[in-house]
């Protein structure tokens, strides 16, 4: 990433540096204006992590954090129920076939999951605190979004949708724990993303009535999102 971010840059006043967040040794006291994290705060061990924000933030300076989890389809309340079961459910899926639960490296699923909340600037040395969070509710259609709030969305085809899901470290996980169950792509009977995608089509029966063709349907896809933002004392 480093790597291809630096060939892509146009701007050479720009440096990378690749590093963690509970060691910015790099960094001199009190030199930063900003610090962003994106998608990267739950993993974080904040005992080490907010000495060194503090460090190297000059008075004044500013800290943003955001983050997102589950996507909603909007419309499809059905639809995202059953990606609720698949992902997240504690039973199987279907009979002997586990859901995505146990995969998920944690804590810093549940922390996300819970919108950063367990992520909370010290108060003696950051003040001005905000926390902006949006959660859709399997909304019913377009028009119930607040499209000022919900700024991480996206209309995909359900074959996006599917490649998406296949991207998941509790998927990539899921797989190195049942070696021998193959998705229909790789020649098998299919695995818990072709079964999780077969349950939604038949959920849909305008998404079942595209046949085989069913991955050109388009949805909008919604993620709940935060925003934590800070003033350095």
């Amino acid at each position: 990433m480093v790597k291809q971010a630096t060939e892509m840059t146009s701007h050479k006043n720009i440096t990378y540096r690749q590093g963690n967040a509970e060691n910015l040794s790099f960094i001199e006291d009190g030199s930063v204006d900003m610090v962003t994290i994106g998608q990267a705060a739950h993993w974080f061990d904040y005992a080490k992590a907010w000495p060194e924000l503090s460090r190297v933030v000059k008075p004044g300076g500013s800290l943003v954090i955001w983050g997102y989890k589950d996507n909603t389809i909007v419309g499809y309340p059905g639809v995202n129920r059953i990606y609720d079961e698949a992902v997240y459910g504690e039973k199987d899926f279907v009979p002997g076939m586990e859901s995505l639960n146990r995969f998920w490296e944690q804590p810093g699923r549940s922390i996300l999951r819970d919108m950063l909340m367990a992520i909370r600037p010290p108060e003696h040395q950051w003040v001005e605190v905000v926390r902006d969070t949006y959660e859709p509710d399997h909304l019913v259609t377009m028009e119930d979004v607040d499209l000022n709030k919900a700024w991480l969305r996206k209309r995909l085809k359900l074959g996006e949708f599917e490649g998406y899901l296949r991207t998941y470290s509790s998927y990539r996980a899921w797989r190195d724990a049942h070696p021998d169950v193959k998705s229909r792509a790789e020649g098998g009977a299919g695995d818990v993303i072709d079964v999780m995608l077969d349950r939604m089509v038949e959920e849909v029966p305008e998404w079942k009535a595209e046949g085989d063709g069913w991955r050109d349907v388009e949805v909008d896809a919604i993620w709940a999102t935060v925003v934590i933002m800070a003033r350095r004392i």
